[in-house]
Parts: structure tokens; C-alpha cells; sequence
């Protein structure tokens, strides 16, 4: 992927990651003639974090109401700091995967 095509992507490959309705903004606006690779790329470690991010919040609800541990909410904010790592990579024209999740699907 050469430079020119992370730069035209940039913008919509930081958007995918600010929540849902960004990353729905970024796959429909990507689609046909105008796909770029950058931004699919970036638009696909997005949905891991969100599907993280659903995941999270009903195995966390489950187990804090099963066995009372409210200590592990703070596994909660484990989608956010893998969106910011996103973001980060996405305004650094980086396409490396995130980690843990990555490599997921």
C-alpha cells in the first residue's frame, strides 16, 4: 500500500474507529470505485473492538452479578484503549493490527 492511498484514507479510517455510526460512515463511504485499503483494513480492526467491546460488557455484567466482583469493571475500558491505539495508528498512516485482537477472524 503506498502512501498516497493511506493519506486519502486517513480521515475515514480514523472515523471508523469514534463509535458505531462511524464505522458504519467509513464502510458505506469506502464501498464501489472508491475502496481503499487503508481504510478497509482500519474499518476491519474497528469491528473487532466493537464486537470486543459487546463481548466484554455481557460476560462482565454476568460475572458481577453472579459472584458480586465489581472490581473486574475495569475490564470495561479495555474497547477503549484499543480505540485509541487505532486511532493512533490510523492518524500515523501505520496498517499494523492491534494487539490481543488483531489477528481475530
Amino acid at each position: 500500500m503506498d502512501q498516497s492511498t493511506k493519506e486519502q484514507g486517513k480521515t475515514m479510517a480514523i472515523i471508523s474507529y469514534i463509535t458505531v455510526i462511524g464505522l458504519l460512515i467509513a464502510y458505506f463511504s469506502t464501498r464501489g470505485d472508491k475502496e481503499n485499503e487503508f481504510v478497509s483494513f482500519h474499518i476491519g480492526q474497528s469491528l473487532r473492538v466493537f464486537i470486543l467491546g459487546i463481548i466484554i460488557s455481557v460476560s462482565i455484567g454476568i460475572i458481577i452479578s453472579v459472584t458480586g466482583l465489581s472490581i473486574l469493571r475495569f475490564l470495561s475500558y479495555a474497547p477503549l484503549v484499543f480505540m485509541v491505539l487505532g486511532v493512533m495508528n490510523a492518524n500515523n498512516l501505520k496498517d499494523e493490527k492491534l494487539p490481543i485482537i488483531g489477528d481475530i477472524g
